[in-house]
């Protein structure tokens, strides 16, 4: 009966497999529109997931821009948020939402947002926005104060986490 069963699974598998190869490049990108309207849109391969995948809230609603102001820790607002890269990004005032959308790369974290100091030793893990240094100009995140304390006080981390987030970030479902 096991053996009926795999045999039965495995064709099954077979034919789904088909029926991703016949549709060819790029399809799993467009929206079935039997599926009803308002549906979650799925990740895809090669996009970074710094976002709530339900929400599609970045950085859990702070402000990305007051992490680098003296304010630091800010929730953004619903009537300064705009879309970028996919994400909503919300901000305090229109001020900081202007400052971000004239250099969002200065602004936006590092390593995806993801830990960095797990970037550091390869691999990624989710970070909590409200654990966070700027060091520089560049905003990171880490998932326990002990990464977040290691990763300051370790320079040479840095420059690890820099030279494996390239392998890290093509291991990340995007």
């Amino acid at each position: 009966m096991k053996a009926a069963a795999r045999q039965g699974w495995t064709a099954l598998a077979g034919i789904g497999l088909a029926i991703v190869l016949a549709a060819g490049p790029g399809h799993a990108q467009e929206r079935d529109p039997a599926l009803p309207a308002g549906l979650l849109e799925l990740p895809g391969l090669g996009e970074t997931m710094m976002r709530n995948a339900r929400t599609s809230i970045a950085l859990a609603g702070f402000d990305p821009v007051a992490y680098h102001l003296d304010s630091g820790l800010v929730p953004g607002l619903p009537e300064h948020e705009l879309t970028h890269d996919g994400a909503v990004w919300r901000f305090a005032s229109a001020a900081n939402r202007d400052a971000f959308l004239d250099a969002p790369a200065l602004y936006e974290p590092r390593f995806a947002g993801f830990d960095a100091s797990a970037v550091a030793d390869g691999y990624a893990a989710d970070a909590d926005p409200r654990r966070y240094a700027v060091i520089g100009n560049e905003l990171f995140f880490f998932r326990t104060e002990e990464g977040r304390r290691r990763f300051l006080a370790e320079a040479p981390l840095r420059a690890k986490a820099r030279a494996n987030w390239p392998a890290v970030a093509r291991l990340v479902a995007r």
